[in-house]
């Protein structure tokens, strides 16, 4: 039997349901936005780990760091150009060992497994080699480049306090660093400060007052070799998990107009080796509990930066490379385009997907560049949702997960259902409520103005796993598998075409990106 034949087998028997039905009314409040993402909400990382690191007695990095990523993979390249542009955000633990081989730096040195240093490794060297490499690499993918600084070049650990480092930042090598990208043209748009070191942090942490007034050192060296406001990079952090007493001294010391996006990371599933990750995914009251963290972020911007932005600057879903036999399937969609959803809605204005490749959470395979399944989300989300985020709400089971923005390309908005229940299967009908109140969130309940009857043909992107094994890695659209073509190529993403008259059918554990082009929404005019 051929693999053609194999996948018309699998798909029939997908489509043979025991699922129950259930009608639903979705109600999407289109007068007015509720939160605003950014053009490039859509981001994914390169890390720094080498080959040598490995987590729960395997090593899922292979040649996908920095430093050894072949860089000419048609499937990567092609995988990066479908999206045009992707942000990329470098960085990962390492980024705190790594010096920048230029200026008074002689010895450019690879990381060495060292287990009695800091994260495993002695320190390492970015050559400019390297960095011309990566440059050339992301200028003909179309990259949105994001590079996070080593925020402890000099500092010492403290010989009182275990994990404490302390110390001035020393900023010379960063500036060396910066004057080189300058003088080749590279273009970066935002440099971010450290990596997880905010509060207890991960293996190493610094105190806020002091990253507060370092971070400060930082933006007046970016306002000094930029300064042309148009052309000047972001200054983003503290890129580490959200402790909010450490958050508060941090923006407070940094004062007014130095973070231009406050950063923080996002890992709620636990660890990688945690056999109940499966059942967390899956379960509406456990995903909930992570918006707390999106709303006290959101709160103490509000207080402090307000004309700052709140960023997921690194979210990989399970920590330590990810879970083995879970992170590259489709029921990892389940939780990752539900953070996308919730993250937006808590005004998040950048979301960045630990990794684009390396690690088991990576959205590409490691070893050969192709697609896993959450990619396809992705690149439907990068696609259909625009940055203007509407409020919902429906009210007949919390395993249907709905969020609604304007439609990327006007006319219109667009919606994605991801229907956690492996049991039902939901028929929805829209309403429109046109109330003017800003504060209209996903729990509150509200009366619709009128339910929306479409005269055109629905566009829907039906995402399901093939023969409905949600631990499976082949994602089907619209009942095609996703598969690069013999060249790499990506396959093309198309919707079909559906009568406006009818409900948006979600069958169980199925994700739906719905784009109606004649939905009435004020605020997407």
């Amino acid at each position: 039997m051929d693999l053609k034949c194999i996948f018309s087998l699998a798909i029939l028997v997908s489509q043979i349901s025991l699922s129950s039905t259930q009608n639903v009314n979705v109600v999407i409040q289109g007068a007015i936005p509720i939160a605003e993402t950014d053009d490039n909400f859509v981001c994914a990382t390169l890390d720094w780990w080498p080959t040598e690191k490995c987590n729960y007695n395997q090593c899922p990095w292979g040649k996908a760091g920095i430093l050894n990523l072949d860089l000419k993979k048609k499937g990567l390249i092609n995988a990066i150009k479908a999206f045009n542009p992707l942000r990329i955000k470098i960085g990962g633990s390492l980024q705190d060992k790594v010096v920048y081989g230029v200026g008074g730096v002689k010895n450019c040195p690879n990381f060495m497994k060292n287990e009695d240093s800091l994260f495993g490794f002695s320190q390492g060297c970015l050559p400019m080699e390297r960095w011309d490499e990566l440059n050339n690499f992301f200028n003909q993918t179309g990259v949105k480049v994001t590079f996070g600084l080593n925020d402890l070049l000099k500092r010492n650990r403290s010989e009182i306090e275990k994990g404490l480092w302390v110390g001035n930042w020393q900023s010379q090598n960063a500036g060396d660093f910066m004057k080189y990208t300058i003088s080749k043209g590279y273009k970066v748009d935002s440099y971010e400060f450290g990596n997880q070191l905010s509060g207890a942090g991960m293996g190493a942490s610094v105190e806020a007052e002091q990253y507060g007034k370092d971070i400060v050192v930082l933006k007046n060296l970016v306002k000094e070799l930029h300064p042309d406001p148009k052309t000047q990079p972001k200054v983003l952090g503290p890129s580490g998990y959200y402790d909010e007493k450490w958050f508060n001294s941090f923006l407070e010391v940094s004062g007014h107009d130095v973070v231009d996006g406050v950063t923080h990371h996002i890992y709620n599933l636990g660890p990688g080796d945690d056999p109940n990750v499966i059942a967390k995914i899956q379960d509406p009251s456990y995903l909930n509990q992570v918006s707390q963290t999106y709303k006290g972020v959101l709160n103490i911007v509000n207080k402090f930066k307000p004309q700052s932005r709140a960023w997921v600057s690194e979210s990989g879903e399970a920590l330590h490379g990810g879970a083995k036999d879970l992170s590259p399937t489709f029921a990892d969609g389940f939780w990752y385009l539900d953070q996308l959803g919730m993250a937006s809605t808590y005004n998040q204005k950048v979301f960045c997907r630990q990794t684009l490749i390396g690690g088991n959470y990576a959205l590409l395979n490691t070893t050969t560049s192709i697609p896993n399944p959450d990619y396809y989300g992705a690149l439907l989300w990068h696609r259909l949702m625009g940055s203007t985020v509407l409020a919902v709400t429906q009210e007949s089971n919390p395993n249907l997960r709905v969020y609604a923005h304007c439609a990327k390309k006007k006319p219109g908005i667009s919606i994605i259902f991801i229907n956690l229940s492996k049991d039902s299967s939901f028929n929805v009908t829209l309403s429109n409520y046109e109330h003017q109140g800003r504060n209209l969130r996903s729990t509150d309940v509200v009366k619709p103005n009128f339910e929306f009857r479409g005269s055109k043909d629905r566009e829907e992107y039906h995402l399901a796993a093939l023969a409905r094994n949600i631990r499976g890695q082949i994602v089907l659209l619209n009942d095609v598998p996703m598969v690069p073509t013999e060249t790499f190529d990506i396959p093309a993403v198309e919707p079909k075409l559906v009568n406006a008259s009818t409900p948006i059918h979600i069958v169980a554990h199925s994700i739906v990106y719905v784009t109606i082009r004649d939905f009435q929404a004020p605020a997407c005019a």
